[in-house]
């Protein structure tokens, strides 16, 4: 089993870190905490950190001295973790500082807990430490690991089993058109009731839960995922 990843959190607003510590928990991560910047030198000198996400509460200089002496861009190297800075709206000039020392993101408060952790699954992925857990759609981002689909509106809807199998053939097979014979073999349905017309419900019934038009019915053949253009934040 593949190690748990770690992510530290570094003077994040307490109401923002139990959330977020609790949620990236359930997901299967490794949450540590540094309440000052003297405690994260300690925390990340000692290594073994995927990602660090340094909130508002430190001055400017303080975050860009971590990133000058531990990021990936920076003193840490290629095995250095990646940042993300929490800031202040209108921090323009700030924010643009931190992209150029090296900070992999930037997001500013007050934040949505969920896109936080999307974006870290993101820079994980990117590392290799959680490719294919998270799914961003347009709407939703689905983590596969927990069956979760967190929709931006804040809300939560869980997957069966049958509903994960199924994205995951489309995400296995993206623009490939799947026949229905396909869909049966390669993902059965939950009960025995497997037949054509149940295949089009399944359809639109994970259509809806996951609130995408990513995948398509093609007339006569069968359906295609289309996976989404990445947005640019």
């Amino acid at each position: 089993m593949a190690a748990r990843s770690v992510i530290a959190l570094v003077s994040v607003a307490e109401v923002v870190a139990g959330d977020l510590a609790d949620h990236l928990d359930r997901r299967g991560h490794d949450v540590r905490q540094a309440r000052q910047p003297w405690e994260a030198e300690t925390l990340l000198s000692a290594g073994g950190i995927d990602v660090v996400v340094v909130g508002d509460d430190v001055t400017q200089a303080e975050g860009r001295e971590l990133l000058r002496r531990y990021s990936s861009q920076g003193g840490g190297g290629e095995g250095g973790p990646d940042f993300i800075l929490i800031c202040r709206p209108r921090d323009l000039v700030d924010k643009v500082l931190a992209l150029e020392l090296g900070a992999a993101d930037v997001i500013e408060s007050p934040l949505n807990v969920r896109e936080l952790a999307a974006r870290i699954g993101g820079l994980l992925t990117r590392r290799g430490r959680a490719a294919g857990e998270l799914i961003v759609l347009e709407n939703a981002t689905v983590d596969l690991r927990s069956a979760m689909v967190m929709h931006r509106s804040g809300t939560e809807d869980q997957l069966s089993p049958g509903q994960v199998a199924l994205l995951k053939l489309f995400l296995a097979c993206p623009r490939k058109v799947l026949t229905r014979d396909d869909i049966i073999a390669a993902a059965p349905a939950e009960n025995a009731d497997a037949f054509d017309r149940s295949i089009d419900s399944r359809i639109v019934r994970l259509r809806r839960k996951l609130d995408t038009e990513t995948i398509t019915t093609i007339r006569g053949a069968g359906y295609r995922f289309d996976p989404p253009v990445p947005r640019n934040e």
